[in-house]
This record gives structure tokens, C-alpha cells and sequence, in this order.
């Protein structure tokens, strides 16, 4: 299970570790690599980026960010996303993604704003037009508002 810690970061499932918000590439990749292989990847303002598959689930983490809107500089381990395989949005996920005990990818979505009522950390988002969410996205400091 992969377990969302807000203003921390993200635990690992099988004991991997947690990735915590201002770690470093290296320290990031190894602890996904316990669980995952691991790709190199790209995000516009961020020095490095990786990607991982587990399970149906896409892992994709980046950091040490510049420029990013109306964000400031982050270094090291500045955001974390996981979203799903498309062919599997019709049901629960096969690795539970939690938020305060809510697994996200495991009931509708109707079901999870309704446990979630008490609304989200500001770093957080949930992404999703059918029956199931088909990602989250959880960053280091408050995602600004889109005017």
C-alpha cells in the first residue's frame, strides 16, 4: 500500500521506505528501485525525474524545481504522483492508495469525496472523471489556485 503523508511525503509499500519532501534523487531512487524499476523521466523546472510501474499504477517523481509558476524553488524531492493503469479505472485498484485511511483507487469516487468531506491538504490533488479517481498528485508546498 502506498499511504500519502501530506507535508511529509509518501510511504512506500513492503517496507520500502518513505519518500520524504527535500530528499535527494539518489536517496528517491533507491528507495523506489526496492519495489519498482526505475526509468528516467522529465518535468518542465525540475533538475531530474524518474518514473516507476507497480503493480497498475504509475510512479512518477520529480525535483530540485526552479521557475515553476508562481512556486518557489524547492530543492530536492519537490513532488509525487501515482496514477493509474487506464484498463483498470472501472474497478478498485490492485495496490491501495491511502489518504487518512481512504484507499483513493479503491471505492467510487462519489465515496471517497464523501469520506474526504473534511477537504484536502492544500498539496494535494485528486484526478478523475469516471467512476474511479485515475490519480493524486501530492507536492511539497500548496499547488497554486489556476486563475
Amino acid at each position: 500500500m502506498f499511504e500519502l503523508l501530506p507535508e511529509v511525503g509518501m510511504r512506500l509499500p513492503g517496507g520500502a521506505g518513505i519518500l520524504r519532501f527535500g530528499m535527494g534523487e539518489r536517496a528517491a531512487q533507491w528507495a523506489v528501485a526496492t519495489i519498482a524499476d526505475v526509468r528516467d523521466g522529465w518535468v518542465c523546472g525540475a533538475r531530474w525525474a524518474f518514473s516507476a510501474q507497480y503493480q497498475s499504477l504509475t510512479l512518477d517523481i520529480y525535483g530540485d524545481t526552479a521557475g515553476r509558476g508562481s512556486h518557489q524553488d524547492t530543492p530536492g524531492l519537490a513532488g509525487i504522483g501515482l496514477t493509474r493503469d487506464p484498463f483498470t479505472l472501472t474497478g478498485p485498484s490492485a495496490c491501495p492508495v491511502a489518504l487518512r485511511g481512504i484507499d483513493l483507487f479503491g471505492y467510487p469516487t462519489a465515496e471517497v469525496s464523501d469520506a474526504l468531506n473534511e477537504g484536502l491538504p492544500p498539496t494535494l490533488r485528486l484526478s478523475g472523471e469516471g467512476a474511479y479517481l485515475s490519480a493524486v498528485s501530492l507536492h511539497a508546498e500548496p499547488v497554486p489556485v489556476e486563475s
